[in-house]
């Protein structure tokens, strides 16, 4: 890219920044997603029994008939995507530029912390723990022993693993580089239907309800952990300072949290979103170095290798795993359907930082590197959390009772030296972590709305507050209203997951037509 077109790019995004809210956005898309989640809260706040009625119903019938789907889809796209890094695809430079965007360093950490989000801390510590004091089905056995907890954490790699990471920019990300930057389509979800349908799906009504279901996946997905986040660090702040654990409280965690996200969003991909990400990285390094040396460091280092191995052992097992369908819709399918929800738009964001990357590089760190980062952070946590239950049983399940996610995290850090100050840390990094989802996803939603990579600052500020203000009303009649959303995510993956189906075909089609292209 030349320095007219960066000065031509600059100059554009200042204009749009300046033109009023709804010029140039999609209304119709705008209308169906803010209009169906409005209705969602609306009912959510005149009686929670029904709408979670409604929402458990619709879970059930989706994990029921798309589960199984889901899982061969999460794993094809993960094994068609290495495949494209083998041989000259992989060397395809994407976006239209020759140099990337953005340094190595600043854009992985963008990738970890939107890809891994706040779900990354509390889920970290708890959900090792659930699966060592009720074993999944595959593994079974007794609880309480060091299998057990190699087991544990081996299942929570396979739901935070590569199957995970791949289906949120992988093929997708292939796509959306290749029609938006060099054929000039909108940067929208339904864009990774052109290739099987054409201008049918990008002029009718069909674009319209693509982009809706794709945008209200990942608001819902967003304002759930933002709400649960409001929830969570009320109660971090209870037991650590005695602050009052009430609602007064949960808001201006809130208010806090959108404000820091808004801003971010607003400044750019390239200032506010890329400063938060590197602080984010910064801050879970210096914990994860603190844990290593002042933690249980022989049983970190023993269970990542160990329940690695298993992992990687049990890889097909457990992706294919059908034999307990209660079990696998509150546990995988429910993290898959979540995933999925995320699916295109976080694609559209990996292709907006991803410019002058090859393709074997924006696969190999979105499927392989973050993944295996993404399980030694779980075993610095979570494997933390087990080997303290092992020496001292009830220590970590006891404040876990209950499947309180806040009260395992905080059980793990006050084990450790200078507990209460690494407590607060963990806050401030969770906080951190949903930040940098909130603020990435405002940017996505708001490109959604506009077809542009460079959306008005007006937009960006009208979907981060109202999401935030989402979760507010939502946590207000408790955290059911957040539990009922992210129920509901599962629900929205089934449309969203039909989106991501053709690029199994066309990213590998597009990917053999870049290199032709490029003479590779």
């Amino acid at each position: 890219m030349n320095d007219t077109t960066l000065v031509q790019n600059h100059e554009d995004e200042t204009v749009m920044s300046k033109s009023k809210l709804f010029d140039g956005v999609d209304m119709p898309v705008f209308l169906i997603s803010g209009g169906i989640l409005s209705l969602f809260a609306i009912f959510a706040l005149y009686d929670i029994e029904m709408v979670s009625g409604w929402v458990n119903a619709g879970f059930a019938t989706s994990t029921k008939y798309f589960g199984a789907y889901w899982q061969v889809l999460l794993l094809l796209t993960f094994i068609i995507g290495l495949a494209l890094t083998v041989g000259r695809t992989g060397s395809v430079v994407l976006g239209g530029i020759k140099r990337p965007e953005m340094s190595r360093f600043k854009w992985i950490s963008v990738i970890m912390c939107t890809l891994l989000a706040g779900g990354g801390v509390f889920w970290a510590a708890a959900e090792p723990m659930a699966h060592f004091t009720s074993p999944p089905p595959l593994f079974g056995g007794e609880t309480g022993t060091v299998d057990a907890a190699y087991n544990a954490l081996a299942q929570s790699f396979m739901h935070w693993g590569f199957l995970a990471w791949a289906i949120l920019g992988s093929l997708t990300g292939v796509v959306f580089m290749y029609l938006h930057y060099e054929k000039g389509l909108p940067l929208k979800p339904r864009t990774l239907l052109y290739p099987v349908l054409g201008d049918r799906v990008m002029k009718g009504p069909l674009g319209a309800v693509v982009d809706a279901a794709c945008v209200l996946a990942v608001v819902a997905g967003t304002v759930g952990p933002i709400g649960f986040l409001g929830l969570q660090v009320s109660f971090g702040l209870e037991k650590l300072f005695g602050i009052p654990n009430i609602y007064a409280t949960q808001v201006t965690i809130l208010i806090t949290l959108i404000a820091i996200y808004t801003l971010s969003a607003v400044s750019g991909v390239t200032k506010g979103i890329q400063l938060l990400s590197s602080a984010n990285v910064i801050l879970a390094a210096i914990l994860m170095g603190f844990i290593l040396l002042f933690g249980p460091t022989s049983f970190i280092f023993d269970s990542y290798l160990h329940s690695f191995g298993i992992y990687i052992d049990q890889f097909i097992p457990m992706a294919t795993f059908r034999a307990d369908p209660g079990w696998l819709d509150w546990w995988t399918v429910f993290f898959w359907g979540w995933f999925l929800g995320y699916g295109p738009l976080m694609a559209m964001f990996v292709a907006r930082i991803s410019r002058g990357r090859t393709i074997r590089e924006m696969i190999l760190l979105i499927s392989i590197v973050a993944p295996v980062i993404t399980c030694f952070w779980f075993t610095i946590v979570g494997g933390s959390g087990l080997a303290f239950e092992l020496e001292n049983p009830g220590v970590i399940s006891g404040p876990f009772t209950g499947f309180n996610l806040p009260a395992a995290l905080l059980a793990i850090t006050e084990q450790l030296p200078l507990g209460g100050l690494i407590s607060v840390m963990f806050l401030i990094l969770t906080t951190i972590f949903v930040a940098t989802t909130g603020d990435s996803m405002t940017y996505a939603v708001s490109m959604v709305m506009t077809g542009t990579d460079h959306p008005q600052s007006s937009i960006r500020v009208f979907w981060g507050v109202m999401m935030g203000l989402v979760a507010a009303l939502l946590i207000s009649i408790g955290s059911g209203g957040i539990s009922a959303l992210q129920s509901f995510i599962v629900i929205t993956a089934v449309p969203v997951s039909l989106v991501l189906l053709p690029s199994l075909w066309t990213a590998p089609q597009i990917a053999r037509k870049m290199a032709d292209e490029q003479g590779l």
